[in-house]
């Protein structure tokens, strides 16, 4: 081959390749391995999550698996699929705990093994967790007191409905919405229950607390499950305008529940900037670019209620993406 002919077809050849790299830099030479362990693959909350990972994933060139338990209180199977990813040579695990502190060996040892570790939505009781990416849990749940007390008047009778007592979020957001409240001098907590993540689940054990306690007008629901199974059982007892209900995240359920009444405010955070920040983070720990990474990084939350549901910012954080994930 002559010279001209042999240089012709190795410059078509960088230009080729250049083009496939173009927007992130990254050589289809470098595709890494990243596991998302998530804490449940079934609701909306964690569809978003996955569409902005998956999102990143994209732009970073990234081998992308995504996994999660049936239920948000099977820890055993999160540490079995973090055990596994591990052992297949994950480069980077971006995980969710379902249980702060029974999730920690598992992360450990994955972190041993020589996978990168990202904490997004729920974070585990572990050192080898070298950034935190979510709600800032305590501020959500002070948020979510402090929207029953700026729209209802006179003493506020409280019940809280909350999921796994073991789970960090959850907890967190307890606390904060318990200490806003005492801070208030007008309102008294009378019952908490910690029911399943699910929404039949939370819907029975909501009934039950509004049955026992017939003078709570304000209820705190503080997860998608628990909020649409709150709202369910606010409905169906015919108190929409007796019983405050906030919950937690964006659902059909329970935006339909804002419109009807049986929802009066929600918490809404930002999954999909969870799952798209995780999965970036584990790219830049991998490859060492991006310099060092924050601690924590607080991602996104606002209130929406009746007032401001039809305006554009509401509109974003309750809509931010819609896909349906297998």
């Amino acid at each position: 081959m002559r010279p001209s002919r042999r240089a012709g077809l190795l410059c078509v050849a960088l230009a080729w390749a250049l083009l496939s790299g173009c927007g992130t830099g990254v050589s289809t030479a470098e595709q890494y391995k990243v596991t998302l362990v998530a804490k449940s693959t079934q609701t909306e909350f964690w569809l978003s999550v996955f569409a902005g990972a998956e999102a990143a994933a994209t732009e970073y060139n990234l081998d992308l698996t995504i996994i999660g338990p049936e239920t948000e209180e099977d820890y055993e199977t999160q540490n079995q699929m973090v055990s596994q990813a591990a052992q297949a040579g994950a480069d980077a695990i971006v995980f969710s705990a379902i249980d702060y502190k029974n999730n920690a060996s598992a992360i450990d040892e994955a972190a041993q093994k020589g996978s990168k570790i990202v904490a997004i939505d729920s974070s585990v009781d572990s050192e080898m967790v070298s950034t935190y990416i979510g709600t800032d849990n305590y501020a959500a749940g002070q948020m979510a007191a402090q929207a029953a007390l700026d729209r209802v008047d006179g003493p506020l009778t409280v019940g809280i409905i909350n999921y796994d007592i073991s789970s960090a979020n959850g907890q967190e957001r307890e606390r904060g919405a318990v200490d806003v409240l005492k801070a208030s001098g007008r309102a008294q907590v009378v019952a908490v229950v910690n029911t399943l993540a699910e929404a039949e689940h939370a819907r029975a054990d909501t009934e039950t607390m509004l049955r026992r306690y017939p003078q709570i007008n304000v209820l705190l629901a503080f997860n998608e499950p628990t909020s649409v199974g709150a709202a369910e059982a606010v409905e169906e007892l015919g108190l929409s305008q007796q019983v405050f209900l906030v919950g937690f995240d964006s659902n059909v359920a329970t935006v339909d529940g804002l419109q009807d009444g049986a929802v009066d405010a929600l918490v809404v955070q930002n999954p999909y900037a969870m799952g798209y920040l995780g999965v970036e983070s584990a790219y830049q720990l991998i490859s060492g670019h991006g310099g060092t990474l924050e601690r924590v990084v607080d991602t996104s939350t606002q209130v929406v209620d009746r007032d401001n549901l039809f305006t554009m910012d509401s509109q974003k954080a309750l809509f931010a993406f819609e896909q349906h994930w297998e």
